[in-house]
Formats: structure tokens, C-alpha cells, sequence
């Protein structure tokens, strides 16, 4: 079976960027499982993982426009320090997430740590990188309605909600 919208596909992956292993979900020992065609990965990763099936082994370059998009200039915000769970323990350069007013979350990058506000960079940590990803499929099957329905995968073993 191929890859391709609302198909449930188990992978692991790693990504490096400039050369350095960012982030793995061998690190886990759990694939990661997704729901293609609904916006759980970057654009260019879901369209190169259509199309391929399970056992098959990837390289995947992903530019910028594909990825999480240039860094834009003037994204630096002033955030009170409210809004961090962590914000004591923040630094110049570190990467944290920001909860949104309207839901949802935001990786942001501290810039400067005031005395009651934090200054943030609101490009994602990653934008403006060329993305490298070795990928391995380790399974591809049609989403149930119920996944389909709520928009991701559900992996074995794992609660419905």
C-alpha cells in the first residue's frame, strides 16, 4: 500500500540541519505515526513520503519554502513573563514554547530576559533551514473514519479520546 491522504504511516525518522542531528525518534524507540494529508508535518516531508510504502528508505532535502518557511525580519515581540511556565529558568538563545491567546502553542527563540517581559523571536527555530531527513517506513495503512475524523493518527496501544 502507498503513502498518501488519509493514510495512517508509521515512521522513524532524523532530522539534521547544518550537518547536526537535531532531533530522532529512534531517541523514543517508538515510531512516530501520522495521518497524512492533515497538516501533522511540514509540506515538504508529506510530499515526499507519498507515493512510498512500507520498508522503504529515504533522503529527503527540504528547503526553506517547504519547511518552516524564511525567518522574516521585525518577529521580535515583548511577551510578559506570565505566559512561560518556565520563564526563571530562561536565556538569550534558548528555545521554549509560548502558549497562543486563541489555542494552540508556538516555538519560539528567547532574545533578551527583562525584568517582567520576555523578548521573543516568533520565527519558528528552524525557519530559514535546509531540513535533512533520513526516513524509514515502517508501516502504511488506510486512516480509520475515527482518524480521519479527529484529524491524526492513532497509534496501537494507544487510548482513543
Amino acid at each position: 500500500m502507498k503513502a498518501g491522504k488519509d493514510k495512517v504511516v508509521a515512521l522513524h525518522y532524523t532530522l539534521t540541519v547544518d550537518g547536526e542531528k537535531v532531533e530522532s525518534s529512534h531517541d523514543r524507540d517508538e515510531p512516530l505515526w501520522i495521518l497524512l494529508g492533515h497538516g501533522q508535518l511540514i509540506p515538504g516531508l508529506e510530499k515526499a513520503l507519498e507515493e512510498h510504502e512500507a520498508g522503504d528508505n529515504l533522503q529527503v532535502e527540504i528547503a526553506p519554502a517547504d519547511g518552516y518557511g524564511e525567518r522574516q525580519d521585525g518577529q521580535i515581540q515583548r511577551v510578559p513573563k506570565k505566559y512561560f511556565q518556565d520563564a526563571k529558568h530562561l536565556k538569550p538563545g534558548m528555545t521554549t514554547v509560548l502558549a497562543l491567546k486563541e489555542g494552540g502553542h508556538r516555538a519560539v527563540t528567547v532574545h533578551k530576559v527583562g525584568m517582567s517581559a520576555v523578548d521573543v523571536d516568533l520565527n519558528h527555530p528552524m525557519a530559514g533551514k535546509t531540513l535533512n531527513f533520513d526516513v524509514a517506513i515502517q508501516e502504511v495503512r488506510d486512516g480509520t473514519e475515527e482518524e480521519i475524523k479527529h484529524g491524526h493518527a492513532h497509534a496501537p496501544g494507544a487510548e482513543a479520546h
